[in-house]
């Protein structure tokens, strides 16, 4: 069965993740190294660090992620964001090599009204460039898109991207509201799940799958809008994330929320609490 669990506050300090997680019964956890808004990381000291060790391995937390700032974009033309945003990803690799994470989940950016093929080979470039700076044991994670403009929406560019790189060190992160909002899935009935994941494994490898961004989606497949929603409570549907849950391909990678809530501050037990009762 698959691990449960959503993104996470840090705020007041790193080690608050653990009691953040507890609260909602998150058993894997994703979290930000700094605004989400800014490209600098923050801060550690080693005893803030042990602390956050301490908490997760009494609450049994396991994996933990990192998502990267959404200023980031390695496809960038423009030297100035191009430069931070290297410089973003290769903190955000520390960082998470210094607490044990897994990996960074990253968004791949856009070419921002320039050609997506080249903007594509600039990503490459950058994704070489960062890997050749991080320690071994952790992943850079790229996660699939909404946007009809950005990279990687669909699992033919993120494939293209990862056979270009060959590291074994960059693996995938499938969003389900992405998915159906890039029009990849028209509806998460048994068929077309089994459609998409055969695409996942010719373009990708289901193996190169680190974990599953869940969330339902405020708008239907092929919107390009990047909304989500609570779990039931969008075009996926309830019965969308039972019949996820049927396909054992799925179940041995960690399931994330990163839903809006039923108070708006993000995943909550009662969205956890959904998912927990599926995987029953």
């Amino acid at each position: 069965m698959p691990k449960i669990g959503g993104h996470v506050s840090v705020a007041g300090g790193l080690s608050n993740c653990v009691k953040n997680a507890k609260k909602i019964g998150a058993e894997t956890i994703q979290i930000f190294a700094g605004s989400p808004r800014k490209y600098d990381v923050s801060s550690l000291n080693e005893d803030e660090i042990s602390r956050y060790k301490e908490g997760i391995k009494i609450e049994k937390i396991s994996p933990v992620y990192i998502h990267a700032s959404y200023l980031v974009n390695l496809a960038s033309e423009e030297k100035r964001i191009l430069d931070s945003s290297l410089k973003c990803m290769i903190d955000n690799l520390q960082f998470a090599s210094k607490i044990g994470a897994a990996g960074v989940v990253y968004h791949p950016g856009s070419p921002k009204g320039g050609s997506k093929e080249k903007a594509i080979e600039r990503e490459i470039i950058a994704i070489k460039a960062i890997l050749r700076r991080i320690t071994e044991d952790v992943l850079l994670i790229i996660e699939n898109t909404a946007g009809i403009k950005k990279i990687g929406t669909d699992p033919d560019e993120i494939g293209y991207i990862l056979k270009k790189v060959n590291s074994k060190n960059l693996k995938v992160c499938v969003d389900t509201a992405h998915s159906l909002e890039s029009g990849n899935i028209k509806n998460f009935n048994e068929d077309e799940i089994n459609k998409w994941l055969s695409w996942w494994e010719k373009e990708v490898g289901l193996n190169n799958l680190s974990l599953l961004h869940i969330n339902d989606s405020l708008t239907e497949s092929g919107s390009h809008h990047d909304r989500h929603a609570n779990i039931g409570k969008g075009f996926i549907g309830l019965e969308g994330f039972k019949n996820l849950m049927k396909f054992n391909e799925l179940k041995k990678i960690p399931w994330i929320l990163e839903v809006p809530g039923i108070n708006n501050d993000g995943p909550d037990k009662e969205n956890i609490d959904i998912l927990k009762k599926i995987r029953e």
